[in-house]
């Protein structure tokens, strides 16, 4: 039987103003993707990203362009052939990852040989704030196993500083979403290594990331914004050590695993992340975690009410209940 494809556009409040250094949101605008069999329903959601040129608009536009070629579940494998990496392919091909699991009547970490896992600790994130703020959201995570701290240029080592004499047990990642320099990278390095930060992700603008070849910073550096699917890996290997996989890049679940898979070949560790989004979109990524060495999926905890059948969360932990929303029988 033909598919029906449905394409919907939907907004979750935060529960806060979430900062980067590029800017601050009050919601996760969202794309949810409904595919059906005439007795199936498989569900994927994505989060088109203005910094890749994405919108609400413009991948609703792509996906409606691109409904026609999918007609059966067998046309999943060509989805590549019409939709480039990015957030419009990502909503449909975890939408026929999911549909597959009901019509097999398996797991997709079965379909896709991947070690089945109910569970695992996710960073939880501090937005860019002031000191003061920055270090009050620390205390009410002391104790928490990862923190992922957000920043701009302005006062790196004093934040952190603050937020590591809140909760001094905790590793911190500093994501810098290409808001550095190199010279600011050079002079912040050494103090936040003592400050227990783990990794630093994405210091340096995409298209100046080169000038990381003849630097070796003193805590490892991940690939964010610089690393979207696996064709780029040997490059990004003489700058990085790590590769922040989201599937809103990669375009789907199809090539996050091939790109995990040759990551680890490479030698990198893992990263996996993901954009603001409600545990739809999270669900995916999740079936990479059990090997990953940091999870990044704290994104329904800053919306205000996530969907139901969603992740539960415990100062840290991320859980997978019973029945789920996705990938599943």
């Amino acid at each position: 039987m033909s598919l029906t494809i449905t394409i919907e556009q939907e907004r979750f409040p935060l529960a806060q103003v979430f900062r980067i250094s590029r800017g601050a949101k009050t919601a996760a605008e969202v794309i949810k993707v409904t595919v059906v069999d005439g007795e199936h329903v498989g569900q994927g959601e994505s989060v088109p990203y203005a910094r890749y040129n994405e919108s609400l608009q413009s991948v609703a536009s792509q996906l409606a362009d691109v409904a026609k070629h999918i007609v059966t579940l067998d046309d999943h494998h060509k989805l590549a052939q019409y939709l480039p990496a990015g957030s419009a392919r990502n909503a449909l091909d975890c939408a026929l990852w999911d549909l597959r699991a009901k019509v097999s009547g398996q797991t997709v970490s079965s379909l896709l040989s991947l070690p089945e896992t109910t569970h695992c600790f996710t960073a939880q994130t501090i937005s860019v704030d002031t000191l003061e703020n920055m270090q009050a959201s620390a205390r009410k995570l002391a104790g928490a196993p990862l923190i992922k701290v957000k920043l701009d240029p302005d006062a790196v080592v004093e934040k952190i500083r603050a937020i590591h004499e809140a909760t001094p047990q905790s590793q911190l990642i500093v994501d810098a979403n290409e808001g550095w320099s190199i010279d600011d990278l050079k002079a912040v390095a050494e103090p936040l290594k003592a400050c227990n930060v783990v990794l630093i992700e994405q210091p340096i603008p995409a298209q100046d990331d080169e000038v990381l070849e003849s630097y070796q910073c003193p805590i490892p550096l991940c690939a964010d914004e610089s690393c979207h699917t696996s064709d780029n890996l040997s490059v990004l290997k003489r700058r990085y050590q790590s590769v922040n996989i989201k599937l809103d890049k990669t375009g789907g679940l199809t090539e996050a695993v091939k790109l995990y898979r040759e990551a680890k070949a490479l030698n990198f560790s893992v990263m996996v992340g993901c954009m603001v989004g409600t545990s739809l979109a999270m669900a995916p990524a999740f079936l990479l975690c059990a090997q990953a060495e940091f999870v990044d999926l704290d994104g329904p905890l800053l919306i205000a009410q996530d969907r139901t059948q969603g992740f539960g969360f415990d100062n840290g932990k991320m859980w997978q209940p019973t029945p789920f929303l996705w990938g599943t029988p």
